[in-house]
C-alpha cells in the first residue's frame, strides 16, 4: 500500500498547476521483476489510494522488466528467466544485476 501511496502523491505533484480539474487516464510505471512488488497487489492498491484524488479512475499500467545480468570474470550478458543467479556460459555466480530493480513511473497520461 506504501507503494501505492508514493505513485499516487508522486503522479498527482507531476500534474501541471494551470490545469484545472485534471483527470488522470492512466499511470505507466516501470516494475523490475527483482522490486519484490507483486502487480496484481500493486494494481488493487493503487485503486484504494486514488479515491478522491485527481487520479482517481485511473489505471496502472506496468511493464515488469527482467532481470538482466553481466558476469565480471567473462563478460557475459544475459537475460535471466531462472531463480539461479550464474553465468550460463562460464557457470560463474559473480555476476552484475544490470536490471530487475526498477520502480519509475514512467509516464502520466491526462485526459484531453
Amino acid at each position: 500500500m506504501g507503494i501505492a501511496v508514493q505513485i499516487v502523491e508522486i503522479a498527482a505533484s507531476s500534474i501541471p498547476p494551470d490545469i484545472e480539474n485534471p483527470s488522470v487516464e492512466r499511470v505507466n510505471i516501470k516494475v523490475g521483476k527483482l522490486s519484490a512488488v507483486v502487480p496484481q497487489s500493486l494494481k488493487f492498491c493503487f485503486e484504494i489510494a486514488t479515491k478522491d484524488t485527481p487520479l482517481e479512475g485511473a489505471s496502472l499500467s506496468i511493464e515488469e522488466i527482467p532481470v538482466t545480468t553481466r558476469c565480471r570474470p567473462c563478460g557475459h550478458q544475459q537475460t535471466l528467466t531462472s531463480p539461479e543467479f550464474k553465468c550460463a556460459s562460464c557457470h560463474s555466480g559473480d555476476l552484475d544485476i544490470l536490471s530487475g530493480r526498477e520502480l519509475d513511473i514512467d509516464s502520466i497520461e491526462l485526459a484531453e
